[in-house]
C-alpha cells in the first residue's frame, strides 16, 4: 500500500505563517501593531526622562528591541521596548558618567543575558509559584494604573470627560464590531475631536520632541579599558537580571493567556541579542513591556511575530514621517487605553471573597507580599524574588510538621520499633530528635524509615544525634527500611557531620 507524499507546494503552505494565509489574522496583527506603537510613544519618552537621556534614545530603543525580538525572541506576540525598570537601573550610570557608559552597559547587559540564557537561567522559572504569579499580575495592574495618575493631576478640566469618553468607546465599541481595535478607535476619535474643536489639553508632543531621522549604528564613545569595565559591569549585570526577570515573567503570563508554550531559553538569549543591537544603535536598552504586551495580546488579540515587528516598524514611521500628527494625540486617549489595560490585567477572581475564603492563608499571604513589594519598590523583579522566598518559607513551615513517629514495643518489652513517616529535611528533622523516649525505651531500638525519605545532611545529623543519645544510655539503634536514595545519602554522611568519629 503506497502513501502519497506531500507536494512542495503543500509543504510551503505548511511553513507559511498564519498571517500570510488568513486575511483576518493579518488585519488583527497589523492593527494591533499600530495600537501598540501609538501607546509606546509616551511610555518610551517618559522612560527616557527617568534615565536622563534624549527622548529619541528611548524611542529608538523601543524600535530596535521590538523588531529584533520579532525575529529572535522565544515568545510570539510579546512586546519588548524601553522600560521603566531598565531606566531606573542604568539612569544613575548616565548621570554620573555620561551616555557613552550607559550604552556600553546596555551592550554588556546583552552579553550577560546571552550567557545566562545559555546556562539555563530560564529553568528557574519553574520555582516561581502560582501565588507569586498572581501577585505579579495584580501588582503590575496597580503600577500601570498608578503611572497614569500624574497625567490626571493638575490638568485642564476637558481631560476628564475625554478620558471618560475614551473608556466608554473601548467598552461599547466592541459590541458593534471587533474588526478595528477599540483602543485605536478611541485614539483616532479623541484626536479628531481635540484638533477640530481646538481643545487645549496635554498632548504627546508635550512629552518631548520626536526624532526626525533614522539612528546610525556605531560604537559607544568610551575608553575601552579595564577601568571602564569596572564601572559598567555592575550596572550591566543588574540590568541583565532585571530585564530577564520581567521578560520571563511576562512570557509566562502570555503563555497562560494564549494557552500556547514558548521557549524561555530562546527568549533569554533573544533579549540579549536585542539589547546588543539596541546598544550599537545608541538606544537605552529594554525588556518585555507588560502593559503594551497586554494591549497586543489581551486587548487587540494578536498572536504572531508580525504584530511585534510592526509595533517597532510603525513606531519608527510614526515618529519620523507622521511626527506632527502623532504630537497632536491627546494624552487623555493614551491614559484611557492604559487604564483599560490595567483593569483587564488585574486578576479580579484572586481577590473575590469566595476565592479568599477557600484559598489557604499562606497562599494569600504570598500574593499580598508580592504585590506590596512590587508597589513599594516599583520593581517587579524584587517583588518576584521576595514573593518566591516567602512562598518557600511558607512551604517549609507547612511540611516541617508532616514528619511523624509512631512507636510499638514488643510484647516481651525487649525491643521498640519507631516508625517514621514523612519527608525528612532541614525543617522537619529539627523536631525529630525530641520525638523519642530515650530514658524509658528498651535496650533494643529499631527506627523504621520505610515510609520516610531523607533529603539532606540535616536529616542524617538528626538521626546520628538520636543514635548518640541512645548510645549514651547503653542502648543500640538499628535503622531499617531506607529507600535507595535515602540509603546512599545516609551511608555517605552518617558519622561524618559532628567532627568526631
Amino acid at each position: 500500500m503506497s502513501t502519497s507524499s506531500p507536494t512542495p507546494a503543500a509543504l510551503l503552505r505548511g511553513l507559511r505563517p498564519d498571517w500570510l494565509s488568513d486575511p483576518k489574522v493579518w488585519r488583527t496583527e497589523v492593527l494591533a501593531g499600530l495600537v501598540v506603537a501609538l501607546a509606546l510613544i509616551p511610555e518610551a519618552i517618559s522612560f527616557s526622562v527617568i534615565a536622563g537621556v534624549d527622548p529619541a534614545i528611548g524611542l529608538f530603543a523601543s524600535v530596535t528591541m521590538a523588531v529584533t525580538l520579532s525575529v529572535v525572541g522565544g515568545r510570539r506576540a510579546m512586546i519588548s521596548a524601553a522600560t521603566g525598570a531598565v531606566a531606573l537601573v542604568i539612569g544613575p550610570l548616565n548621570r554620573e558618567h555620561g551616555l557613552g557608559y550607559l550604552i556600553s552597559a546596555v551592550i554588556l547587559a546583552g552579553v550577560f543575558q546571552i550567557v545566562l540564557g545559555a546556562l539555563g537561567v530560564a529553568k528557574l522559572m519553574r520555582f516561581v509559584p502560582r501565588s507569586v504569579m498572581v501577585g505579579f499580575v495584580n501588582a503590575l495592574a496597580i503600577l500601570i494604573f498608578m503611572a497614569q495618575v500624574p497625567e490626571m493631576r493638575d490638568v485642564p478640566w476637558p481631560v476628564y470627560p475625554l478620558i471618560a469618553a475614551a473608556l466608554a468607546l473601548m467598552v461599547f465599541f466592541p459590541k458593534i464590531t471587533t474588526v478595528v481595535p477599540a483602543p485605536l478607535v478611541s485614539i483616532v476619535v479623541l484626536t479628531a475631536i481635540t484638533v477640530a474643536a481646538g481643545i487645549a489639553v496635554p498632548t504627546v508632543g508635550d512629552k518631548g520632541e520626536l526624532p526626525s531621522s533614522l539612528p546610525v549604528p556605531g560604537l559607544p564613545d568610551v575608553p575601552f579599558t579595564v577601568d571602564t569595565l569596572k564601572i559598567v559591569a555592575p550596572y550591566a549585570l543588574a540590568m541583565a537580571l532585571v530585564g530577564l526577570m520581567e521578560s520571563l515573567m511576562t512570557a509566562k503570563l502570555v503563555d497562560e493567556i494564549t494557552d500556547t508554550p514558548s521557549s524561555k531559553t530562546r527568549e533569554s538569549i533573544g533579549q540579549g541579542i536585542a539589547n546588543i543591537v539596541t546598544g550599537f544603535f545608541g538606544g537605552m536598552g529594554g525588556c518585555a513591556m507588560i502593559g503594551q504586551t497586554m494591549i497586543n495580546v489581551k486587548v487587540s488579540g494578536a498572536r504572531t511575530r508580525l504584530s511585534t515587528f510592526l509595533a517597532g516598524a510603525f513606531l519608527m514611521v510614526l515618529c519620523i514621517v507622521f511626527g506632527p500628527v502623532v504630537s497632536d494625540i491627546p494624552m487623555a486617549a493614551l491614559v484611557a487605553v492604559m487604564v483599560m489595560v490595567s483593569f483587564a490585567t488585574f486578576d479580579w477572581h484572586s481577590v473575590a471573597p469566595k476565592t479568599l475564603r477557600r484559598m489557604p492563608v499562606g497562599e494569600t499571604a504570598v500574593m499580598l507580599v508580592t504585590v506590596a513589594c512590587v508597589v513599594a519598590t516599583s520593581n517587579l523583579a524584587i517583588g518576584v524574588v521576595v514573593g518566591s522566598v516567602t512562598a518557600m518559607v511558607v512551604f517549609a513551615r507547612r511540611v516541617a510538621h508532616l514528619a511523624d513517629v509512631t512507636s510499638v514495643i514488643d510484647p516481651d518489652g525487649t525491643q521498640v520499633v519507631h516508625s517514621v513517616t514523612g519527608e525528612l529535611f532541614f525543617a522537619s528533622s529539627n523536631d525529630l530528635v525530641g520525638r523519642f523516649a530515650y530514658a524509658t525505651d528498651p535496650d533494643a531500638v529499631v527506627i523504621d524509615l520505610t515510609a520516610a525519605h531523607i533529603w539532606d545532611a540535616s536529616s542524617v545529623a538528626a538521626l546520628d544525634a538520636v543514635a548518640a543519645k541512645y548510645a549514651q544510655r547503653g542502648k543500640t539503634v538499628e535503622i531499617i527500611g531506607l529507600n535507595g536514595p535515602s540509603a546512599r545519602i545516609h551511608d555517605k554522611l552518617s558519622g561524618e557531620l559532628t567532627g568526631s568519629h
